[in-house]
């Protein structure tokens, strides 16, 4: 008989905290067990939206063959308006008005106003990157204190795998902000520039020759736009040439690995035909109405 009048009394205690009316708003009462169900709706959308966005890009837009960044913006605004969705019909299947976030609001805007703003700037920074995508998955940019490939674009910061093979992690805000150079915005084709001296007295046209050579031998570099040989400059020790060419990249470090392999390539060549990569050197002329005066002085 005890446990039983002990049950009774756990189960009077436990209807009477469900139906607890904590707040009366417009004539529906908020009670713990409507917050209980909310949360656990609520968790469900989000848990069904995060399946959903994600099998959608999956299944449809990666046989679609949307670009890596579009798959990624359209499954991240596709989780973001399903769980917004699924937040108000939780709402409204428990029975809370929406009118409730007003007093709520109200009374926590002077605790925690000060301390979200920078979390809803760059929470509305985020979906502005996803839907002007100045930025996107896949992504090779530079910044201040970042370079390297994009590979998340979260909520509030995106995820960037430098060349260091470590993740930086920048706030959304921040690339709307400050100035960020995207190397494949438009598609993943860089120039690449490498400047050479030459001796004076070496033949120009057969070393324009020979640098095109260099460049159109290897095959990690693009047919067009064709590489481009400039006669730059008279330089104190040499003739200076530039050599630009092209190529796709998926990472910075292959300009930087084929760039090493055309200035291997140019030295071979240049040794080969005889043309000398200059180095700094001075002529050294002294005048005088008088000859020198040598002088030879031995030891003790």
């Amino acid at each position: 008989m005890g446990l039983f009048h002990l049950w009774t009394d756990l189960s009077v205690l436990a209807k009477n905290f469900w139906s607890y009316d904590i707040k009366v708003v417009d004539g529906d009462a908020i009670t713990p067990g409507k917050i209980i169900l909310a949360v656990l709706l609520l968790s469900l959308g989000i848990t069904v939206s995060r399946w959903f966005s994600g099998a959608l890009e999956r299944r449809l837009l990666t046989r679609l063959r949307v670009p890596i960044g579009g798959r990624a913006a359209i499954r991240a605004l596709t989780q973001y308006s399903l769980s917004i969705c699924f937040a108000l019909l939780a709402l409204h299947l428990v029975n809370i008005p929406l009118t409730v976030f007003t007093f709520i609001g109200g009374a926590l805007a002077i605790g925690i106003g000060f301390g979200s703003q920078n979390l809803v700037n760059n929470f509305i920074s985020g979906l502005i990157v996803l839907v002007e995508q100045p930025i996107r998955v896949g992504d090779l940019i530079e910044m201040q204190n970042a370079q390297g490939r994009v590979v998340k674009i979260g909520a509030r910061s995106t995820i960037i795998r430098t060349n260091t093979n470590t993740d930086a992690i920048v706030p959304n805000s921040a690339f709307l902000e400050k100035d960020l150079i995207n190397w494949t915005l438009s598609d993943d084709v860089i120039r690449c520039n490498i400047a050479v001296g030459v001796a004076y007295g070496s033949d120009t046209r057969l070393v324009a020759q020979l640098l095109q050579e260099a460049c159109s031998g290897n095959a990690k570099t693009v047919a067009k736009p064709a590489p481009l040989v400039l006669f730059s400059d008279f330089g104190d020790s040499s003739l200076k040439f530039d050599l630009y060419f092209w190529i796709r990249t998926e990472g910075l470090m292959d300009r930087r690995i084929l760039e090493s392999e055309i200035r291997f390539k140019i030295e071979q060549i240049f040794r080969e035909k005889g043309v000398e990569i200059s180095f700094p050197h001075r002529d050294l002329h002294l005048s005088s109405r008088a000859p020198l005066e040598i002088k030879m002085v031995g030891g003790s």
